[in-house]
């Protein structure tokens, strides 16, 4: 009989599956890091190329028992995990022929200066291109390589809100007049990372598949409105706007159990309705008009609203979430940090890591949300130091000798 799958056994010696790539992230803050640490994550060897000044992501928040410095940010801690680190000022005309050194022998590169900035300084894909043919280029921008906004910047908060999901938000609120909001965190630029990962693992598998190397055009700013696609495409199928508060129609609502915790229960099917009707003891006024029927909850959606948070006053959010799961119908906890880091599920599946840094020292990190059958997984490597990873790469890879890299820090290039 043949081996299941799932049976086959985990080695811990066992190569992952892209180790033979090397990735150069030249690329700030979140949305390329977050895309190259995907590849660290995978396997592949991430040299991490920041100005000598340092990623701006090591200058923002949260901060190591909130003392702000380089080398504590829990931003740039946990996206550049598994990462080498090395300065390079491409600025300087020494610093960019580093740069096209390092890229001879690479198979990818992750950057996200602006179309613009890159041509003034020769590292457009066309200029790349003829040092290594085989490169391929992910560009993450926010708007993209062309149009009339190809050069515009943008904070995290400017693409969330340019892609619609802004406006989306809050889909539930009992207020019809409260303004949209942005997600959670860095949560769009992680989307665009992602997003710019599927894509290059692509061109990847075109490009071993006899093909050559090419350049990734990502827009985050379509990135984020192609995750969105269920609301968003009601304007170009009819032209109707979306209602951005959910407001007279079923999709989900949040209850707060009695210990102050939210629940969200589905609503948007009948099967649905009938787990949570029996999860609710069958309530009388749930088998009597408007509530027994599908519209007629949606119409008189207020009111059901209110009936279901009067039912939830005398339970906790998890009994709330087991009686419903029970009936097979769906609903889950809204868990704040503490319940989802001390969620017996996570401590099953090892999902969080102890990684030991030189400055910031022991820390847990989140691993990989997957894991492979016959390959186990734990960090290989902290986030570097600034500049931690000169000698080595620079110098042992690149061939610069000790008294070289010297003059090249003494003069800022590094």
């Amino acid at each position: 009989m043949e081996t299941p799958v799932t049976d086959l056994p985990t080695d811990a010696a066992a190569a992952p599956p892209l180790k033979q790539l090397r990735v150069i992230d030249a690329s700030s803050l979140v949305a390329g890091p977050y895309c190259a640490k995907l590849f660290a994550d995978f396997g592949a060897e991430v040299v991490k190329v920041e100005p000598p000044r340092g990623d701006e992501a090591r200058r923002r928040e949260p901060f190591l028992d909130d003392r702000p410095g380089p080398e504590t940010s829990g931003t740039f801690l946990y996206l550049n995990l598994n990462k080498r680190g090395v300065t390079i000022d491409l600025e300087r005309a020494e610093g960019r022929e580093l740069f096209r050194r390092l890229l001879a022998d690479a198979d990818i590169l992750i950057e996200d200066r602006s179309p613009a900035e890159n041509e003034r300084l020769g590292l457009d894909y066309a200029s790349l291109r003829e040092i290594n043919p085989d490169l391929i280029v992910t560009s993450i921008t926010p708007f993209g390589q062309t149009g009339p906004y190809r050069d515009y910047k943008a904070y995290p908060l400017n693409t969330f809100h340019s892609s619609g999901q802004g406006y989306l938000l809050p889909m539930n609120s009992a207020d019809r007049s409260r303004e949209p909001v942005k997600g959670a965190s860095f949560i769009g630029e992680c989307d665009a990372g992602l997003t710019a990962a599927i894509a290059t693992l692509g061109a990847l598998l075109w490009r071993d598949a006899g093909g050559s190397g090419q350049h990734i055009d990502v827009s985050k700013q379509h990135a984020l409105m192609h995750l969105e696609k269920s609301q968003l495409r009601r304007y170009v199928d009819d032209g109707a706007s979306p209602n951005r508060t959910g407001m007279g129609r079923l999709l989900e609502t949040l209850v707060k159990g009695k210990d102050g915790q939210y629940v969200v229960i589905i609503l948007s099917s009948e099967i649905q309705w009938r787990g949570l009707f029996e999860a609710m003891g069958r309530p009388t006024w749930g088998a009597e008009p408007p509530f027994n029927t599908q519209a007629g909850r949606s119409e008189n959606y207020p009111e059901l609203r209110e009936r279901l948070q009067r039912w939830a006053d005398d339970h906790t959010a998890d009994e709330i979430f087991h009686m419903v799961q029970g009936q097979r119908s769906a609903c889950a906890p809204v868990n704040p940090a503490e319940s989802f880091v001390n969620s017996p599920q996570i401590e099953d599946r090892g999902f969080l890591h102890e990684v030991d840094h030189p400055v910031a020292g022991t820390l847990r990190y989140p691993g990989r949300p997957f894991q492979f059958s016959n390959v186990a997984w734990k960090p290989q490597r902290p986030a570097p130091l600034l500049g931690q990873h000169n000698a080595a790469v620079l110098g042992d890879e690149l061939g610069l000798t000790p008294q070289e890299l010297v003059k090249l820090t003494e003069a800022g290039v590094i």
